[in-house]
């Protein structure tokens, strides 16, 4: 046995040493720094992913503004100037930003490749995004989560007594549900079947997206979700509920949703139902923490929560909108609800602090890169990364970067600041929690007016308190950094009851 154990040990050792001498790359004129990390295939990996903000600042303090690093089986070049992430942008024609997102997206949710390139679609899936996640389409999709909202958060009213009590929750959870509820109804429809249907449906379905939420950083990392049995099972059942037949006993259903339904013809019908779960996936990952964070942080500062119920009061008294209970719900339009600096900064100071997106392109070919910081050689498929939680939390850029400051945001005539700096320069790109460029978010405009409506609701409808007014702020999840928005690593409790109206 000791033998058999011996000669593994030295089969293992010598594969090792063959791949430091052989597989590891080497460094050529004109490129940038390079950490090819001692272990063969991962590479970096693994002091990246246990806090990839301070592996890159240590990486940038040893070897400058550019470097590169091996991580799981690609060579990523990391820009780590704000002052340079325009220039990146200016050589778009070198860079491919769909070969990693369509890849992973199929990998993950397990349809074939939706990149026009292979065939399965005729449509630029892009242009669709945009096409039904902005403009006119935007103004119904905020209109019916308006409504949706509403349906969600004052439904406890009916089936409770007309003494408002307070309710005690974690606040997380509480985000979570509400907004995944409204988000759902407001993508895939009502069921028609009734009320009680819907409710089990949403139930299963908000147990089911936590299930496979919980293992997805795992599956981008290229793990096969055959692994996760529990996780498995759970996006299959959410991918059934999504197929055709199922949508058909469904009403209101969202432009978006039909428009990928048609588009997709060459894909059968589960395939279809999972691209619709990429839908719903990305329309909730990000959302519900930055909810969260929103809430959280505008309740446990006194000056924001004073700032944003005065904003939320002006905006509905100039909307001639008037809090009931009994009567209408409240309805504020696109130009309504984009007249709400305070929340503006509330939300985006919310993002800065927790936000932790990877932004990548994958090489064409062989190029040269040229930025401020110089030029430098890229290899075709090797990737460029921007990793903007670098720039959010530097001191230069934001002073006190970790405080959360509700009005940083605002200029002193109180609308919308646009001016950061860095090196005395100013910045084009200050402020990046949804991507940049031919990467930014389709849905970013959607998602927060989706999280500004969830605040002047709860601002209008209910009394916020904190359990524990001192409790500190949760520490962030970065097992999620990469993903975008982190969530929080424990919940906190809240107490909420209905106004007296």
């Amino acid at each position: 046995m000791m033998t058999v154990s011996l000669i593994w040990g030295i089969v293992v050792a010598v594969c090792c040493c063959l791949w430091l001498i052989l597989g590891m790359r080497r460094r050529q004129m004109g490129e940038p720094p390079l950490e090819n990390g001692l272990i063969p295939y991962l590479g970096c990996a693994l002091q990246f992913g246990a806090n990839p903000l301070e592996f890159l600042r240590a990486s940038q303090k040893k070897h400058g503004p550019v470097f590169t690093c091996r991580l799981m089986g690609n060579y990523v070049h990391f820009l780590t100037n704000p002052l340079s992430y325009q220039k990146v942008l200016c050589h778009g024609k070198y860079l491919d930003w769909k070969k990693f997102h369509f890849t992973t997206s199929a990998k993950v949710f397990g349809h074939r490749s939706i990149d026009p390139s292979d065939g399965n679609t005729t449509e630029n899936i892009n242009k669709t995004f945009i096409k039904t996640l902005q403009g006119d389409a935007l103004n119904s999709l905020t209109e019916t989560m308006m409504e949706n909202l509403q349906l969600v958060m004052r439904r406890p009213l009916v089936a409770k007594s007309n003494t408002p009590a307070w309710v005690t929750e974690g606040m997380y959870s509480f985000c979570y549900r509400v907004m995944f509820e409204a988000g759902y109804l407001t993508l895939f429809g009502k069921d028609l079947t009734g009320q009680d249907a819907q409710k089990a449906l949403i139930l299963n379905n908000l147990d089911h997206f936590k299930q496979f939420d919980k293992i997805f950083p795992a599956l981008v990392a290229g793990l096969p979700i055959h692994v996760f049995k529990t996780a498995h099972h759970a996006r299959e059942k959410l991918a059934e509920g999504l197929r055709h037949e199922n949508l058909g006993k469904r009403d209101h259903i969202s432009e978006l949703v039909r428009f990928l339904n048609d588009m997709l013809y060459t894909l059968d019908d589960m395939e279809k139902a999972k691209t619709h779960l990429a839908v719903l996936w990305a329309s909730q990952a990000n959302t519900i923490p930055a909810t969260f964070w929103s809430l959280f942080q505008m309740i446990r500062s006194p000056e924001a929560l004073k700032a944003a119920t005065e904003e939320v009061k002006k905006t509905l008294e100039s909307a001639g909108q008037k809090i009931s209970f009994e009567g209408s719900p409240i309805c504020l339009n696109q130009r309504q609800l984009n007249e709400t600096p305070v929340l503006d900064s509330i939300i985006k100071e919310s993002l800065r602090l927790s936000s932790a997106s990877l932004n990548i392109r994958t090489a064409k070919e062989d190029f040269t890169l040229h930025l401020l910081d110089g030029s430098y050689n890229i290899r075709k498929d090797d990737i460029i990364a921007l990793y903007p939680q670098l720039m959010h939390l530097d001191p230069e850029i934001y002073p006190d970067p970790l405080t959360f400051k509700y009005d940083r945001y605002l200029d002193e005539n109180g609308k919308t600041k646009t001016t950061f700096y860095s090196n005395g320069i100013k910045l084009k790109y200050y402020y990046m929690p949804f991507g940049s460029g031919a990467t930014i978010c389709p849905g970013r405009l959607f998602a927060v007016q989706e999280i500004k409506q969830f605040l002047i609701l709860m601002l209008s409808y209910f009394e916020l308190e904190l359990v524990d007014s001192h409790v500190k702020c949760p520490p962030l999840d970065q097992s999620r950094a990469g993903l975008g928005v982190l969530p929080p690593l424990n919940d906190i409790e809240f107490k909420y009851k209905f106004k007296h109206l």
